[in-house]
C-alpha cells in the first residue's frame, strides 16, 4: 500500500494520519447536523469531541505500545510517531468512556440523547480510518491463498512484505459502514433512547469478533481468543443487559 501520501520538501503527508483526520472530521460534522435535527444544542458535541479525542488517541497509543513493546523498546521515540499507523480502537474505547461520563455532567443532559447522536458518527470515523490502517499495513490480516488476498510491496508498512494476507483492514471499514447504515435506518425509523448505542454494542461485537479470526498482527490470547474477541463478547452482553434492563424498560414506562 501508500503509507505515505505525498512528500512536498520537509512536509511529509502520512496516508494514515490523513484518514485518521478525515475520519475525526466526517464524524464531527454528523454529529453537527444530527444534534440540530434532533433539536440539540452543537456546542455540546464540539467540547465532547475535544476530550474523547485526546482519550481515545492515548488509550488507543498505550493498548498498541503494550501491544509491540519489544519493536518500541528498541525505538522509544517511535511511540510519538502517530500519524505513521498504529492505534487500537479497543484501547481508546476504554479510556473515551470515562471521560465521556466526566464531560456529560457539565451539559446536564440524559446521556444516551447525546451517545444516540454520537454513535453513528463513531462507526463511520472507524470505517474511514480504516483505510488509514490499509495505507499503514498495520491491524494486518493472516496469510491468505483467495482471490481477494493483498500484498504489501512497500518497506514502510507495518505488515509483513511480499505475502498474500487477508484484507482485514477492508473487512473491518467494510463492516463499520454496514453498521453505519443500520444506525442510520434505525434512527429514522425509532425514537426509543437508546437504542442506537445497544445496536453499536451488538452489531460491532459481533462483526469484530468474527473479523478476529483473520487478523495476523500481534493480538494477545486467552484461551484460545484474543484479547479484542474477549472485549467484543463483553460488548454483546452489554448491549443485551442495556437493552433489557435500561433501553427496553423505559420505554415501556
Amino acid at each position: 500500500m501508500y503509507p505515505i501520501l505525498f512528500k512536498l520538501g520537509p512536509l511529509t503527508l502520512h496516508t494514515y494520519g490523513f484518514f485518521v483526520a478525515l475520519g475525526f472530521l466526517l464524524a464531527l460534522t454528523w454529529t453537527h447536523h444530527e444534534s440540530l435535527r434532533r433539536g440539540l444544542d452543537p456546542e455540546i458535541f464540539h467540547d465532547l469531541f475535544f476530550y474523547i479525542v485526546v482519550a481515545a488517541l492515548i488509550g488507543a497509543r498505550f493498548f498498541y505500545v503494550a501491544l509491540n513493546f519489544s519493536y518500541f523498546r528498541q525505538d522509544p521515540l517511535a511511540i510519538l510517531r502517530l500519524w505513521e499507523g498504529g492505534l487500537v480502537f479497543y484501547g481508546g474505547f476504554l479510556f473515551a468512556v470515562p471521560v465521556f461520563i466526566w464531560r456529560i455532567r457539565r451539559w446536564q443532559k440524559p446521556a444516551f440523547e447525546i451517545l444516540d447522536v454520537g454513535t453513528p458518527a463513531l462507526v463511520l470515523a472507524q470505517a474511514v480510518g480504516r483505510m488509514g490502517c490499509l495505507s499503514a499495513g498495520c491491524c494486518y490480516g493472516k496469510p491468505c491463498d483467495l482471490g481477494i488476498a493483498i500484498i504489501f510491496n512497500n518497506p514502510l508498512s507495518h505488515a509483513p512484505l511480499h505475502q498474500a494476507l487477508h484484507p482485514t483492514q477492508i473487512y473491518h471499514a467494510l463492516a463499520n459502514l454496514a453498521i453505519f447504515i443500520v444506525l442510520v435506518i434505525i434512527s429514522r425509523r425509532s425514537s426509543r433512547r437508546g437504542i442506537l448505542v445497544v445496536g453499536y454494542l451488538l452489531l460491532y461485537g459481533a462483526l469484530r469478533f468474527i473479523v478476529e479470526f483473520w487478523r495476523g498482527d500481534p493480538r494477545g490470547f486467552l484461551d484460545g481468543f484474543s484479547t479484542s474477541q474477549w472485549i467484543s463478547v463483553g460488548l454483546v452482553i452489554s448491549g443485551i443487559l442495556l437493552w433489557f434492563f435500561k433501553v427496553r424498560k423505559d420505554n415501556l414506562v
